[in-house]
């Protein structure tokens, strides 16, 4: 498992197609752009991807600037991108790239203080597909180096998508505000909103949170597979991108008192709802991830019967689905991410093949919908 996002099994959706038609890709060799300022540390990158068969390094960058010149110029498979570069940083040269021909983006990076753990997050939120911790010599002998070659195959296989954070943030454009939808038909009463989401999941999760209306005043839990170090200060990162308050959940808190606040299963925790309160735990992980979406999808089911509302956001592989089905038949209300607007139609599409979505919904109208879902008509105003 990476130090990063958290990977599954079972993989599905997009991320698959590029290996079906007629085995010829899947015999293709990826060819990677790597990014980084340090000359050491770019040739240890270089010579890993290179020993590999299935690799081929196609372009070296020690800059930001030049990171996008050879992006358009080359068009390669996949990027390797630092953060801390010199001319044009890279978050910039990201944005920039997810704007105009986007690319597969693998972040490796070092950097674990909370400026710079800023600056991964909002490359992620701009279209970055994953993140890995640089090596840090503790790893066993060529652990480090397996973890990587595999993670840039894997990111290389993902159909990115022009992403409008960063098309937006290129010309230095706003995103206009969206409208409340109507309530949908039926009277059941939210007791509160859970979220979950992977692979392109930071972006997706800031889009939910800044449609939903201010009125809504029940909780919304979330969970993201980010692991740490990068996972340490997402929450406060998150607070600062909605006007929602974020914070991560602490164990044993009265699930009322989390009315109006969004609330984050930690790094390495489950998060599940126990008799009216917040519980963390580190039961086993399910899908290879801990926190798991179906543990707090699960509980939610258990716990709110008919008075969960869930959605299910972009991510690789199952995890979620079976539990949102399970809100679905305890009487909860359930969406999930359509695959035009998913960065990795995975988990969303598991759902909708169990039926376990009432409604698949493009990323833009799900945070007005799950404002129409918790709040009464009478309160909801643009």
């Amino acid at each position: 498992m990476n130090r990063g996002l958290q990977r599954k099994d079972g993989v599905g959706g997009r991320v698959e197609e590029p290996f079906s038609v007629g085995g010829a890709r899947a015999a293709a060799v990826t060819r990677v752009l790597v990014v980084e300022d340090s000359l050491t540390v770019r040739r240890r990158l270089c010579d890993v991807l290179s020993a590999d068969p299935g690799l081929e390094v196609i372009g070296e960058a020690a800059d930001g600037k030049r990171a996008i010149e050879l992006c358009e110029a080359l068009r390669p498979d996949v990027v390797t991108m630092d953060m801390m570069l010199p001319l044009m940083t890279g978050l910039s040269a990201t944005e920039y790239i997810m704007a105009h021909f986007p690319t597969p983006i693998l972040i490796v990076s070092a950097s674990t203080n909370r400026g710079e753990l800023f600056k991964t997050y909002d490359a992620l939120a701009a279209g970055a597909v994953d993140v890995l911790e640089k090596p840090t010599g503790d790893e066993a002998d060529g652990q480090w180096e397996q973890r990587f070659v595999a993670t840039v195959k894997l990111v290389a296989r993902i159909k990115v998508i022009t992403h409008l954070r960063a098309r937006l943030s290129a010309f230095g454009l706003h995103r206009p505000a969206l409208q409340p939808m109507p309530r949908p038909a039926g009277g059941r009463r939210c007791q509160l909103i859970a979220i979950g989401a992977s692979t392109g999941g930071p972006g997706a999760i800031v889009d939910v949170l800044r449609g939903l209306a201010p009125q809504v005043r029940v909780p919304v839990l979330v969970v993201l597979h980010i692991n740490e170090p990068f996972g340490s200060a997402f929450a406060e990162w998150l607070d600062a991108q909605t006007p929602h308050h974020v914070a991560y959940a602490k164990d044993d808190e009265l699930l009322a008192a989390a009315a109006g606040r969004v609330v984050m299963a930690p790094p390495d925790r489950h998060l599940v709802v126990r008799q009216g309160r917040l519980r963390l735990t580190q039961d086993p992980e399910r899908h290879s991830c801990r926190p798991s979406v179906d543990v707090l999808f699960d509980s939610i089911a258990h716990d709110c019967s008919s008075g969960g509302v869930a959605c299910l956001l972009t991510g690789m592989g199952r995890d979620g689905a079976a539990g949102l089905l399970e809100i679905r038949r305890a009487g909860g209300r359930t969406i999930a991410q359509d695959e035009a607007t998913s960065v990795v139609y995975g988990m969303p599409r598991e759902a909708a093949l169990l039926g376990a979505a009432e409604h698949v919904l493009p990323l833009g109208e799900i945070g007005p919908m799950l404002s129409a879902l918790a709040t009464p008509a009478k309160d909801l105003r643009p």
